[in-house]
């Protein structure tokens, strides 16, 4: 059971144990059990407030039942329906109209009330009339039970509706700082992104006629030298062609992130680009031992999207998921409604991703890998941003990573959609 943290003895607490030590010292019935009955009553009252599970609603009608249970104990071996401490049953009374609405109020009130009489079955008719004063007194009892618990019902119903705005409040408040982080976030992102794609783009197009020149200048001399004794030269020339095609393909994908995006919408089935995606990766994944499974959502319908941007977007996902695998791991793609949005969640139990890199990840040309150039995560973002979706990443380090990829539902509000 949890605790609150504060443990200090409050002033109230000090005041429970005096009423219950004096309760107790001013009985005449000194029955054996009235005294173990008393410290678990105020042990009770002292604990409530202590304890978050009997601020709800199961925990408070639990603590109000055992309040009941031991009352009727009490009142039991002190003389039963004659015995003064028929008021500790205001004591769960009152805590259940502080709590609950008139029809909790009225229930508890019922259940005191009916406990309270039930002494009268106790008793040897016999030996004992009631005369109409004493049933009187009796009624009379049972109507301040009602009197009080509704009283106090109608006094809490006022604190429950502040307590209640002002949790609304919070939440909205939560929600409203949750967005802005979101949101300083993606603007931090995104300025990133641009002022690193004009910087690629400027430095693609300065490397391309070098690399051009380097790549026609390696092949001219490998076709100069023949004979054997050139041999080395020969393959020190191709070894420059190949890494100048290497370098001129970064410089291509450098130049692919840093130009502007034009997605061209349509309306389609998100499963079925999904689909596309894992034939991609099936067909040339570096690790075809890696079981793919779906788990696609029926009520999920088509969305307004550019396929092939999209198709890449989750290719990319996928085979960074299997890259991440351990060997005949599983990697797991689902898709759901959200809110107005369509979720799909690429779900791997790699190796997961560090807390420190989880910021870093979207940026162009981070990476962990040793061969990676740190653009296929960036590319993924800035397609998404495009689509007016989102993105976000959870990963346990040892444990794996999901990716959601959040994009609108319904059709675009201000563009025109190729059917």
């Amino acid at each position: 059971m949890e605790w609150t943290a504060n443990r200090v003895v409050r002033p109230q607490d000090i005041v429970w144990i005096i009423l219950f030590s004096v309760m107790g010292w001013l009985s005449v019935a000194r029955h054996p059990l009235e005294f173990p009955l008393l410290a678990a009553l105020a042990i009770l009252q002292v604990v409530e407030p202590r304890s978050p599970w009997f601020q709800t609603r199961q925990g408070s009608v639990s603590v109000n039942l055992l309040k009941i249970g031991l009352s009727y104990l009490l009142i039991g071996f002190t003389g039963g329906v004659t015995s003064s401490y028929y008021l500790l049953l205001l004591l769960p009374l009152v805590s259940a109209a502080t709590m609950f609405g008139p029809v909790g109020t009225t229930l508890f009130t019922l259940v005191a009330g009916g406990a309270y009489v039930s002494f009268l079955l106790f008793l040897d008719w016999s030996r004992y009339r009631v005369d109409a004063d004493q049933l009187k007194e009796l009624a009379l009892r049972l109507l301040v039970f009602a009197v009080i618990g509704f009283l106090v019902n109608t006094l809490g119903a006022s604190a429950r509706e502040q307590a209640g705005r002002y949790r609304e409040v919070a939440e909205q408040l939560a929600v409203a700082n949750r967005n802005l982080v979101e949101a300083e976030a993606a603007v931090r992102r995104s300025d990133r992104l641009a002022a690193l794609g004009q910087l690629s783009a400027g430095l693609a197009h300065e490397l391309r006629n070098p690399l051009g020149t380097i790549r026609a200048s390696a092949e001219v001399l490998s076709k100069s030298l023949n004979g054997s004794e050139h041999a080395v030269a020969r393959e020190m020339a191709g070894f420059i062609v190949s890494e100048a095609d290497r370098t001129n393909l970064l410089v291509t994908r450098f130049l692919d992130f840093a130009r502007p995006l034009r997605p061209e919408l349509s309306r389609c089935e998100i499963g079925d680009v999904i689909d596309r995606a894992i034939g991609q990766i099936r067909r040339g994944s570096p690790r075809p031992d890696v079981a793919i499974y779906k788990n696609f959502a029926p009520e999920v319908g088509p969305v307004y999207v550019d396929p092939d941007l999209m198709e890449r977007v989750f290719y990319n996902l996928l085979l960074n998921a299997a890259e991440a695998t351990e060997e005949r791991g599983e990697i797991t793609v689902k898709t759901r409604g959200a809110g107005g949005l369509i979720e799909v969640a690429v779900i791997d139990r790699g190796a997961g991703i560090a807390p420190e890199n989880l910021e870093n990840i979207f940026n162009p040309f981070f990476t962990t890998k040793a061969e990676g150039v740190g653009l296929g995560l960036p590319v993924v973002s800035k397609i998404v941003d495009e689509h007016s979706g989102k993105i976000a990443v959870e990963s346990t380090p040892g444990k794996g990573s999901v990716f959601r990829v959040y994009l609108p539902a319904g059709p675009p509000a201000s563009s025109e959609t190729a059917v």
